[in-house]
């Protein structure tokens, strides 16, 4: 009887511990995740420059992923699909931008198409906006509160009928 309960407990410390080397791997799976609406090429081929107008764009193409932010001539299409390794940062598989530009009167100029091949790394500027006032010490804001909290029961005014919380007691 003693040797089976041995044999039990190391048969259940085998499945825990498979089990956690199993959770372990799943967990550190790629995981592929799709951002934004690429729209077909049969589509694609529908939108005619010169002819095409942006009413008729937003019909067959639906709307845009963005709009430029200088004028409404130029209208992004994106999609982004990535990839992650575990808690690594993810990596850009495909990224495909189909930029739609119109004229004046709002009728398809040229449609352009931009792949992960175009694009181009950019390192912002990190600096900050400095906010008015000034940054107080430790000890600047520990002598700033001295005479600011009244003990129990007593009052600034000194009529004393004030309670703990600056109301009067009910």
């Amino acid at each position: 009887m003693h040797q089976w309960r041995v044999c039990s407990l190391w048969r259940l410390a085998f499945g825990c511990f498979a089990f956690s080397g199993i959770a372990l791997i799943a967990g550190c799976a790629t995981t592929v995740e799709q951002r934004g609406n690429l729209p077909p090429p049969e589509k694609l081929g529908e939108i005619q420059p010169g002819v095409t107008s942006k009413d008729e764009v937003i019909k067959i193409l639906g709307s845009p992923s963005s709009v430029s932010i200088f004028n409404d001539k130029s209208w992004y299409y994106i999609s982004r699909r990535t990839g992650q390794f575990a808690f690594f940062d993810p990596d850009v598989i495909d990224q495909q931008v189909y930029i739609v530009n119109f004229d004046d009167q709002g009728v398809v100029k040229t449609v352009d198409h931009k792949g992960v091949q175009d694009a181009r790394a950019i390192d912002p500027v990190a600096r900050a906006t400095p906010a008015p006032g000034r940054e107080l010490t430790f000890l600047e804001q520990l002598i700033g509160n001295v005479g600011k909290f009244n003990n129990a029961g007593t009052s600034k005014t000194g009529s004393g009928t004030s309670g703990p919380t600056g109301r009067p007691p009910s």
